[in-house]
């Protein structure tokens, strides 16, 4: 049977803008007739794999995403004294296994590929030999391009090649996107900038702008298929357990870096859930159909969220064979004994 592990996570975050539209406003969504702030999986799953936390763990597992597979090889070659013609279309095949390449500018894929460290290692191995034997790239050399994964990125959270769906990853990690349990209201930061250089009888800024922000307790949902990760790693036992622990201290502790440094919206959830079991996965974001509106968010949160888990199971029955909670206001729990159980079989 397939073991999931389910994560609940409760964040607060003071005024900021984690994740931001294209307006440059940060990102919403209407739920319970009201406006809640949103971070998206995208944004968060991005913020953990690249995090020092994430990189300092699984260093050399992490792979990269980028469509720039065909500029590196075609720099290799122009590097060993390959032509720029020959160069340009020797690397533009290469590039074009992981993906269609872009016709007004054929180095460079047309969607972002995740590859593997091995995968990229390959790409600029062939480069180099296709320079020093001065020829063209053979099929089957091409076709070797693609290997089995071992990015741990990759193995949790997927991959698509659409000409290519046999080297596809089904994600073992579903993240959903990230929202307020309240409403929440955008506000405009209007700000000036003075000029250092002004003389004495000068006045008046060097710069003025506007910035959105706004502020919000945030519950956040995981879904890992523990077999599944397990499986895409190789059958790494070892390396699965170390990817799982550092996946959920990153859920914990790592946030977006959207406009950090104006905002200093740095913060550590102050509650998490995690459950394990094959039963059917279902998240707890019913808790917060109707916005938290009293006056202490945080704690009527986990209040709501664990009442409507314990109501769920009671009409379901158990949703989960164990579980292990922390929560940082109350002091009870802890964060390392969540990551141990998470990470553990």
């Amino acid at each position: 049977m397939t073991r999931f592990i389910q994560l609940h996570v409760l964040t607060s975050y003071p005024p900021a803008n984690l994740n931001r539209d294209d307006l440059g406003q940060p990102k919403t969504a209407r739920v319970g007739g009201v406006e809640r702030l949103r971070v998206s999986s995208q944004s968060l799953k991005r913020a953990w794999r690249t995090s020092d936390l994430f990189v300092e763990v699984l260093a050399g597992r992490i792979g990269t995403r980028t469509k720039r597979l065909g500029v590196e090889a075609d720099e290799i070659l122009r590097r060993a004294g390959v032509a720029d013609g020959k160069a340009a279309e020797w690397a533009s095949k290469i590039a074009a296994v992981f993906g269609a390449v872009k016709k007004d500018k054929p180095l460079e894929i047309e969607q972002l590929v995740h590859v593997s460290q091995e995968e990229r290692q390959a790409v600029a191995d062939l480069a180099a030999l296709l320079a020093n034997e001065r020829r063209a790239p053979k099929e089957e050399e091409l076709d070797a391009l693609l290997s089995k994964q071992s990015a741990v990125d990759i193995a949790m959270f997927g991959r698509m090649l659409a000409d290519k769906p046999q080297h596809n990853v089904e994600a073992a990690v579903q993240v959903a996107h990230a929202l307020g349990v309240h409403g929440s209201v955008i506000e405009d930061d209007y700000f000036t900038a003075v000029d250092d250089l002004n003389r004495l009888d000068e006045s008046g800024a060097g710069h003025v702008g506007e910035a959105g922000f706004s502020a919000a307790l945030f519950y956040l949902y995981l879904c890992i298929d523990r077999d599944r990760l397990k499986e895409h790693l190789q059958g790494d036992e070892a390396l699965t357990r170390r990817a799982l622990g550092a996946l959920v201290e990153a859920v914990l502790k790592v946030a977006p870096t959207g406009k950090q440094n104006s905002f200093a919206s740095r913060a550590y959830a102050h509650f998490a859930l995690a459950e394990k079991g094959g039963q059917q996965p279902r998240s707890l974001a019913l808790a917060f159909l109707k916005p938290v509106d009293g006056s202490d968010y945080a704690t009527e949160a986990t209040e709501l969220l664990l009442r409507v888990r314990g109501n769920m199971d009671k009409v379901y029955g158990p949703c989960a064979d164990a579980s292990v909670c922390f929560n940082a206001l109350s002091g009870e729990g802890s964060a390392a004994e969540l990551v141990d159980f998470v990470a553990g079989e």
